[in-house]
């Protein structure tokens, strides 16, 4: 009798000991999401993007990200002390190949946003409210140094150290646009970005860093008939991963983007961005199949329309 009460003790100690651990982690996520605002809608902030993945696994995704502040919705607006907010809803699948012996990923992304808010148009106050379907994205990354295309179970018993990989991600004007609004759901019009990756891994610590180019073709259709250019808009970005247990993850997320100056029917504006954000992301696997991703950002050198905060999650599924 003796020995089954202390069986019954040590087990309730354990379960105890393990459920303050949980508080202390999820409070530790809620201090971390409260410490830094969110993740930029038109600017990534993605860690983890060019690290290997088994080939031959399929995703589904769906979150949710909120965003306020003084968003710059779209390049070229004519507008002034503009205060949004923004409710974006994405949908996306991914799989990863087996491209020429080496390790891949597709994906599709399909976003729908509702914004709200005011601004000031020519000197005059100006409001918006309205939903609709975004730009689906489509991004394909190819992992051509370190990531020989590995089944699962090859996967779990090699260890991963520096990949380096590039990736194109395009932007298709398929949503909601309408020519006679100043703020759309779609850009009408096509984004390409090229882009360079590297990841690296040393026990418990981890870097990322990419950089990228986005090359816009011409929207002939906005405000009205007028006809908008932009230039490239190039962007950096570093990430200091620390690896917890159970395959868990925090990261410290910067990026540094600029360039995408426009010109409005052969007359160039006085929109060049200059701009930098920070933030962090948090993922936490529920079990082999499913996963939640929480990440937080906020814009801390702005020249146009990068002073705003984000806050968000996503859940993952994998079969």
């Amino acid at each position: 009798m003796a020995r089954r009460c202390q069986r019954y003790t040590h087990k309730l100690r354990g379960f105890i000991r393990n459920g303050i651990l949980i508080i202390r982690h999820l409070l530790v996520i809620f201090l971390t999401l409260l410490a830094a605002a969110g993740a930029a809608q038109a600017q990534d902030l993605e860690p983890r993007a060019y690290a290997n993945l088994p080939v031959g696994q399929q995703f589904f995704a769906a979150g949710y990200a909120y965003s306020e502040g003084e968003l710059n919705p779209a390049p070229g607006v004519p507008i002034t002390d503009a205060e949004m907010e923004v409710d974006t809803f994405v949908a996306a699948y991914l799989r990863t190949l087996d491209l020429w012996g080496k390790a891949g990923r597709v994906s599709v992304v399909v976003p729908r946003t509702c914004f709200k808010g005011d601004a000031f148009l020519n000197g005059e106050f100006v409001q918006g409210d309205r939903c609709g379907a975004a730009d689906p994205i489509i991004n394909l990354i190819y992992l051509f140094y370190g990531a020989p295309a590995l089944s699962l179970e090859e996967f779990r018993r090699t260890p991963q150290h520096r990949v380096i990989g590039a990736g194109l991600r395009v932007r298709a004007p398929l949503g909601d646009y309408n020519n006679e609004n100043l703020i759309n759901h779609s850009a009408n019009r096509w984004e390409f970005r090229p882009e360079l990756g590297i990841s690296n891994r040393w026990g418990r610590w981890g870097a990322d860093a990419a950089v990228s180019a986005a090359l816009f073709t011409k929207n002939d259709r906005f405000a009205g008939r007028t006809e908008l250019e932009q230039d490239p808009l190039y962007q950096v970005q570093a990430h200091v991963i620390y690896f917890l247990s159970r395959g868990r993850w925090l990261s410290i997320n910067g990026n540094y983007f600029w360039g995408g100056r426009t010109e409005r029917d052969g007359v160039r504006q006085d929109d060049r961005q200059d701009n930098s954000r920070v933030g962090v992301t948090l993922g936490w696997p529920i079990n082999p199949h499913n996963s939640l991703k929480f990440y937080a950002s906020r814009g801390v050198s702005t020249r146009i329309g990068n002073d705003f905060d984000t806050l968000g999650f996503l859940y993952q599924y994998r079969w």
